[in-house]
């Protein structure tokens, strides 16, 4: 892990707006399939369901929190890896990743909306938290037209900046195919192939 915060901080580019960033997670898969079962490195992967793709695994979860670069992908500031049930906003709540962060805006996907962790963050760190609008269960049929319009357009904006972190995820692949890792046997060879291909991928963006 070291080496790769080395490789980052070597290939850190101009054009990475700091106080802008990206978060979302992608799976990495050992196997597919609801009711499968896992037969290998039992002790770091558990089932998920990713709803990108609309499919139950197992495996692990690669979290990233990265620079904007506006017009191509963006670039890491933080990387970790979950088993594939944990919640992603849990998962940044325990790392505290947001909390160095200061005057920043966050464009996220729904399953991070969280007013009673972001609000307090928002009053002292300046922090902003940007995500598709998420209906409030309960709401009258005619908010939900009335509000229809705006809400759209917001969520279309929001989403139109965070699509680039599904570019660097698909880039990633490209590079290493990291997300396949059905050929793994054991717990330390599932944390090989992550780092490994990792290191593989920023090796690649220095060239």
């Amino acid at each position: 892990m070291t080496f790769l915060l080395i490789l980052f901080q070597i290939i850190f580019p101009k054009n990475a707006q700091i106080n802008t960033l990206l978060l979302d997670s992608m799976p990495i898969i050992t196997c597919k399939g609801k009711n499968r079962i896992a037969k290998v490195a039992g002790e770091c992967v558990d089932k998920g369901f990713c709803s990108t793709k609309n499919m139950y695994y197992y495996g692990l979860k690669l979290h990233l929190l990265a620079f904007r670069r506006k017009g191509t992908i963006p670039f890491p500031n933080k990387i970790y890896f979950s088993a594939a049930s944990e919640n992603d906003l849990a998962v940044v709540k325990e790392l505290n990743w947001l909390d160095d962060q200061y005057d920043t805006q966050i464009f996220a996907d729904k399953i991070y909306i969280d007013k009673d962790y972001f609000k307090p963050r928002q009053k002292c760190l300046q922090l902003e938290l940007f995500t598709p609008v998420k209906t409030v269960k309960g709401t009258p049929e005619c908010l939900k037209q009335h509000d229809f319009a705006y809400n759209n357009l917001f969520s279309t904006a929001v989403s139109k900046v965070r699509q680039p972190v599904e570019s660097f995820f698909n880039w990633i692949i490209e590079k290493s195919n990291i997300q396949n890792a059905s050929k793994v046997r054991s717990a330390n060879g599932l944390w090989f192939h992550c780092f490994g291909k990792l290191a593989i991928a920023c090796i690649t963006w220095m060239l």
